[in-house]
């Protein structure tokens, strides 16, 4: 029951990009179309997955007995940055229009404040439980991916309805997102 609460909690009450701000720059450059947000997701996913699971480790086992606390912030970008490149040749080999799609973001993922925020985050609220972080991290990216796929979605909606001169593009798609964050609100009772 604790999981399931978690899960909740991280996709839908604290969503990472609509509750805690961490992600807005791959939400708001990759959400134009739902195809590639969905690439996006599930590579934020992976790469959230498996970054917290190995920043888990090295913070329990490397950083922590050795008094190295320190290097946090820059070993954790570091497996993030590796883990970045690894999934990057892995998409180009396995989907070259997925990779194609994505072009700029997905190395952007390296500097996502999302998959790093998680991993701090994990860090501080889950010490010492390696079961608990992974699953906090995989509810945060599935919050990640349905946060930015229902953005995807209403911007593909917009871009077929009359908007005024003055609010196409970005000042529509900023208010959009702020009524979506409004709208996950309403699961704040949930958990």
């Amino acid at each position: 029951m604790e999981y399931i609460v978690m899960i909740i909690g991280a996709v839908f009450v604290n969503n990472i990009i609509l509750a805690q701000f961490l992600g807005i720059c791959p939400f708001l450059g990759v959400s134009s179309k739902v195809s590639t947000s969905l690439g996006m997701g599930a590579a934020v996913l992976f790469v959230m997955t498996i970054a917290v699971l190995a920043t888990s480790v090295m913070e329990q086992y490397v950083l922590v007995p050795y008094g190295l606390s320190f290097l946090k912030t820059i070993s954790f970008i570091l497996i993030i940055a590796s883990l970045v490149q690894m999934v990057e040749i892995i998409l180009k080999k396995i989907s070259p229009s997925l990779y194609q799609a994505l072009g700029i973001f997905l190395p952007l993922i390296t500097t996502n404040c999302a998959v790093l925020g998680v991993a701090i985050l994990v860090t501080q609220q889950f010490a010492g439980s390696i079961l608990d972080s992974v699953v906090y991290a995989i509810a945060s990216a599935i919050g990640f991916t349905v946060a930015i796929v229902i953005f995807a979605g209403l911007r593909e909606h917009l871009d077929l309805v009359d908007v005024p001169k003055g609010m196409r593009g970005v000042p529509i798609a900023l208010i959009t997102a702020g009524i979506l964050a409004l709208a996950f609100m309403g699961f704040a009772n949930l958990v």
